[in-house]
């Protein structure tokens, strides 16, 4: 599979279109006031913008800038832009967002639209942490995404840091051919829920040169994605890169074409990992995948393919997982593991995985030594070796599964 063409794809059509001219707005000559607050300038800006004729910068230059809220949509006329050099910072209390129901930014319906400028989104997150039940209560109050990207195509997201989000970083739904080049998440190791990113039902989205430090899953992938590539991350802290979880809706769609290639997982608690319900409903395939030259240090389960995923003990086991996962290749993949089964395929009895490729795998346990060395766990996998080292041995023994981490 091959996906470079996506990058290089959206960064020209983002970025070609201005040698015809560009309309500059100012987010300073908007009337922000001493405290900086720039709610209501960049919402009269964004609607000027978006009006252009010709394609249109929106320039928020250095220092520090409070915003309320951003509620940002299409359609554009002209390819459009928001640069971002300064730094952000959002309300610290959630109860005081405007919209509870909306995200702090949120961009919508808008075709080559770029954000870039290496500036920063500060979420100030941590008042809303300490309040957050959200893993045990489903009625919990909802806390709002620091950007969230809907219905965009053909766009890039550029030299952004998200940071200390009370929620996901980001999330990228419903789009095709958008790039995220550059980005980077900052949250600390105990921040909950705060997803690095959550793409789904997209076409074609490339993440590439990114730094991901966050508290829940680097980069989290929901149903209907096809052609993906992550290429070049870092992730650490977090809870590592996942498709998955899959299965609690009936209306789910397939999964394919996903490439996971030259990342690094960092004291993770995860590294990469397929996770389906037991119990649920959904019939989707997850299929075509490839998870390519990663680099593991000190990461908890490097390799996991979970069909019995079921956190807090919130799901019942009485019935396997009816989703299908098939034609994965794992290839290079070396390092160290904090965790004694460096490899877990867990699949479902009535789904057994299907045509997994497995290869130069060199990974070994960094735990109390009086336990042994590295090992892996095969249950209802048909697997082939491709060749290359296979350390710890693999697929030679089989036991009750465990509870995996979530």
């Amino acid at each position: 599979m091959e996906q470079q063409p996506l990058v290089f794809l959206a960064i020209v059509l983002a970025l070609s279109s201005y040698a015809h001219g560009l309309k500059i707005f100012d987010i300073s000559s908007y009337g922000v006031g001493a405290d900086k607050d720039i709610t209501a300038a960049l919402d009269k800006a964004w609607k000027e913008a978006i009006a252009s004729p010709e394609p249109a910068k929106i320039t928020i230059g250095p220092g520090e800038w409070i915003l309320k809220q951003a509620h940002l949509e299409g359609p554009s006329k002209s390819p459009l832009e928001l640069e971002v050099k300064g730094t952000i910072k959002a309300l610290s209390d959630p109860t005081q967002l405007p919209n509870k129901e909306w995200e702090w930014v949120t961009v919508n319906y808008v075709n080559y639209f770029t954000l870039s400028g290496g500036g920063v989104f500060d979420g100030m997150g941590e008042q809303a942490w300490k309040t957050n039940d959200c893993h045990v209560n489903t009625k919990c109050a909802k806390l709002p995404i620091n950007l969230s990207f809907n219905f965009i195509n053909n766009s890039i997201i550029q030299d952004i840091t998200t940071k200390d989000s009370k929620n996901f970083h980001s999330n990228c739904i419903s789009s095709n051919n958008v790039t995220f080049l550059r980005y980077k998440v900052s949250a600390p190791h105990d921040s909950p829920n705060t997803d690095g990113l959550h793409i789904a039902r997209n076409i074609g989205i490339t993440i590439l040169d990114a730094v991901i430090q966050t508290g829940d899953d680097c980069i989290s992938m929901g149903d209907q994605m096809t052609d993906v590539m992550i290429k070049n991350v870092k992730c650490g802290p977090g809870h590592g890169i996942s498709i998955g979880s899959m299965g609690k809706n009936i209306e789910e769609k397939d999964v394919s074409r996903i490439t996971i290639q030259n990342c690094t997982f960092d004291n993770t608690a995860n590294g990469v990992r397929i996770k389906t319900w037991p119990s649920a409903p959904a019939t989707l395939t997850i299929s075509d995948l490839n998870f390519l030259d990663l680099t593991m240090i000190n990461a908890s389960n490097p390799v996991i393919i979970d069909q019995q995923y079921c956190p807090w003990n919130l799901c019942s086991l009485d019935k396997p997982s009816s989703i299908q996962i098939s034609k994965v290749k794992i290839q290079n993949v070396k390092g160290t593991s904090s965790t004694q089964d460096v490899v877990i395929f867990s699949c479902s009895t009535s789904k057994p995985c299907q045509d997994v490729q497995i290869g130069d795998i060199d990974l070994k346990f960094t735990g109390d030594p009086a336990l042994g060395g590295a090992t892996t766990k095969c249950q209802n996998v048909k697997y082939t070796f491709t060749g290359g080292a296979q350390n710890p041995p693999l697929c030679q023994r089989s036991s009750a599964p465990k509870p995996l981490p979530m």
